[in-house]
């Protein structure tokens, strides 16, 4: 059964919904369809200037699913371009925001997709409270708490360089957030150049503890790393 997918949150419905080369009768014309978020993605992207992680706020969705809904419509719209055919305006899965005002949420609650340094792979096993040498990490999308789990062994027989191994790890699995006790400076350094939110100091409880007090703002975001 495919997971269900993520609503998107979009300004306004468009107010003009179909577009059509200059000449060319209906009948003759293919059409590409644009769903109702990928103009928002454009919109915010391309329109509006904003970066990645600004426009993920925006749709209230995860920086990874705004890429690729960014990248979809841009593909369609070239395609209609390109090919001279019609482009239709509808569709998609999104909700209107009430104000603009109603965008601004924190960005803890755009989070998708969290990893957590784990002693194990469920959510009953207790936290590792290493970073960079970890046993693995349980990785936890939000909010469906879909649950998979990262073995990190091979950076636990590193002599050198675990903590950057381990966070190219996360970055190549499209994590978020990491939950965990110590995170080096070096680790710190490359989670923030991937994009990676860190919240430190989380030990001494089990995996699911540990996403509960994400979920409810009890962890704070690092801007360093642990002294």
């Amino acid at each position: 059964m495919p997971r269900p997918r993520h609503c998107r949150y979009v300004s306004a419905t468009p107010c003009v919904n179909y577009f059509k080369p200059r000449g060319i009768p209906l009948t003759e014309l293919e059409e590409v369809c644009l769903s109702v978020e990928g103009l928002e993605a454009l919109r915010l992207a391309d329109m509006e200037g904003l970066t990645a992680i600004e426009a993920a706020r925006r749709m209230r969705v995860s920086r990874h699913i705004f890429g690729r809904t960014l990248a979809a419509a841009r593909r369609r719209v070239a395609t209609a371009l390109c090919c001279g055919q019609a482009l239709r305006i509808e569709g998609g899965t999104y909700a209107v925001r009430t104000g603009e005002g109603a965008a601004d949420i924190p960005k803890e609650n755009t989070m998708q997709k969290i990893a957590i340094s784990s002693e194990g792979p469920t959510l009953d096993d207790a936290v590792d409270p290493r970073f960079g040498r970890a046993g693995g990490f349980v990785v936890v999308e939000l909010p469906d708490m879909t649950v998979s789990y990262i073995d990190n062994g091979a950076s636990q027989t590193m002599s050198m360089g675990a903590g950057i191994e381990t966070a190219e790890r996360m970055a190549r699995a499209g994590v978020e957030v990491v939950l965990s006790g110590f995170v080096g400076p070096k680790a710190f350094e490359a989670l923030q150049a991937a994009g990676i939110k860190v919240c430190q100091n989380v030990d001494g409880g089990s995996v699911r503890q540990a996403v509960e007090r994400f979920c409810k703002g009890e962890l704070p975001f690092a801007d360093a790393p642990n002294k």
